[in-house]
């Protein structure tokens, strides 16, 4: 048997811990109901990623976010670990110096969508990356707003980001 190369450690290890969150709220659901699940995991979630936005910082050596040039090496550097290759979505950086996320075919949609319980889903993804930026002192104003899940709510999921310098 062949080693694995690196990336196919992280695809592997990125579709496991997506597994586990899955199964996790697939379970909680079962057992607490949908409105305990997504308070359950929206706290799960915040929780994760203040302590995961601290390492991703440490490990790029960024001792502060205080400027366009950090915020693009945190975000591509999070994003080279924490982004798998069947997760659907993009990032850009705009002229005016935002971020735009958007999301193609969701993972997280298409398992809410197969669970039955898509209307009553409130996503955590987008909390994720606001974690990450409140947790390391960066302001910001998102958009759109919401509370649920965007691409059921609006056909398409995406999400800019505007920076106060």
């Amino acid at each position: 048997m062949s080693a694995l190369e690196p990336s196919q450690v992280k695809e592997l290890l990125n579709k496991n811990w997506m597994t586990h969150d899955a199964m996790w709220f697939f379970h909680c659901m079962q057992k607490l109901g949908m409105d305990e699940t997504n308070q359950l995991n929206l706290a799960a979630v915040r929780s994760m990623a203040q302590i995961e936005a601290k390492r991703l910082a440490q490990a790029l050596g960024l001792e502060s976010i205080s400027s366009p040039e950090d915020l693009r090496r945190f975000v591509e550097g999070t994003f080279s670990v924490a982004k798998a290759d069947f997760m659907d979505f993009t990032y850009e950086f705009l002229p005016d110096g935002s971020l735009r996320m958007n999301m193609g075919e969701c993972f997280a949609h298409q398992g809410m969508q197969r669970l039955g319980v898509l209307d009553a889903y409130r996503c955590g993804i987008y909390l994720r990356v606001d974690t990450w930026l409140s947790t390391l002192g960066v302001k910001y104003e998102a958009g759109p707003a919401f509370e649920g899940c965007l691409k059921q709510q609006q056909g398409e999921c995406s999400r800019t980001y505007h920076f106060n310098w």
